[in-house]
Parts: structure tokens; sequence; C-alpha cells
């Protein structure tokens, strides 16, 4: 018999609330059977195993991040929607640690292509209309910010710098007046 209330998605919400606390790379279906204090057999008709649940948290992550990048990049262009959607990228990995990480899991292309994976890729080449880029600069661009964002965002939560001055707030500004600066006057090959 079924455990009244689970379901496959309040599993996968209270995965990702587990992800936000202990870390997205403690998440099991053993872990959240203990959080529901059921039997790990009885979330077996919900989810097949743990990277089941982790699927599923990176899909909830990536939707969640989509819909509150869109929102933030209503109605802004050029500098302005850039610096939106890096904050939002920088925010959402502040509060919730463990989907952030969940949304860098490597899906396969077929659940990839129908995540929310997809809308973040056409932001992105939306801020970037804004800077007139044509292919294949626009791709190397989307690399770029990716990569920027992704690898501030992780040095940050790491603590990487925390230990001097300025403080970090001050070194994002300017690593998105550099980023806005350099799509501005992207180089012609």
């Amino acid at each position: 018999m079924v455990r009244a209330g689970l379901t496959r998605e309040r599993l996968i919400r209270a995965g990702a609330e587990l992800a936000d606390e202990v870390g997205f790379d403690k998440v099991t279906v053993s872990e959240l059977a203990r959080q529901f204090d059921v039997k790990v057999a009885s979330l077996y008709s919900h989810l097949k195993n743990s990277q089941e649940l982790k699927t599923g948290i990176a899909l909830l992550a990536l939707e969640e991040l989509a819909d509150t990048g869109a929102a933030a990049l209503a109605g802004r262009a050029g500098k302005d929607a850039l610096a939106a959607f890096a904050n939002v990228y920088r925010d959402y990995a502040r509060e919730h640690p463990g989907r952030y990480a969940a949304a860098q899991l490597r899906l396969d292309p077929e659940t990839a292509a129908a995540g929310a994976g997809v809308r973040h890729a056409q932001m992105t080449r939306a801020i970037l209309r804004g800077y007139d880029l044509t292919e294949p600069d626009q791709t190397h661009a989307v690399r770029l910010l990716g990569s920027v964002f992704h690898g501030y965002v992780s040095l940050e939560m790491q603590g990487g710098f925390s230990h001097s001055a300025p403080d970090s707030q001050e070194s994002w500004s300017r690593i998105l007046d550099s980023l806005d600066a350099t799509l501005r006057n992207w180089p012609a090959p």
C-alpha cells in the first residue's frame, strides 16, 4: 500500500530541500525515506532509484532558474539584462546551493532537450541579440557567460573570496562591467 500523500513531485521537492540542507551529492532515496519515516521500498513506486531522484531535482532546479530568469529579464536589454540574468544565477546559488549543484547534473540528450535548459540557452541568446552578435560568435559568448557565471559563483560559494578585500560584490560588479564591454566590442575573427 502506498503511503498517503507521497507522490513523485512531493518526493522530488523534498529531495531538493534536502539537497539545499546537506548537499546534492548526499541525496539518495534511502535518505529521503528517512525524512518521511518510511521504508525505502515504499518510495520505489514513485521513483526507480536515486539517479531518477537526482534527475528530477536537476529538472526542478533548471525550471525554477528559468522562471526566475525570465521574470528578471522582462523589459530589460543590454547591460541591464546581462546583470539581471547573472544575478539570478548568483542569488539562486546562494539561496539554494543543493539545487544549484543539481542544475549542473549532466542529463541524457533526450531529458535535456525536454527540460528547461533549453530556455536558459534561449534567454542567454536573447540577451546577446542586444550586442548584435552573430554565429559563431554568439555561441562563443554563451559559453563565456556560462563559464564566468558558474566559475565565479562556485568559487564564491566555496569561500574563495572571503579571505581578502575588496568585497566579492565589488568584484562581481566589475566582472559584469567587463563582460558588457567585451560583448560590446567583441573581436572580429
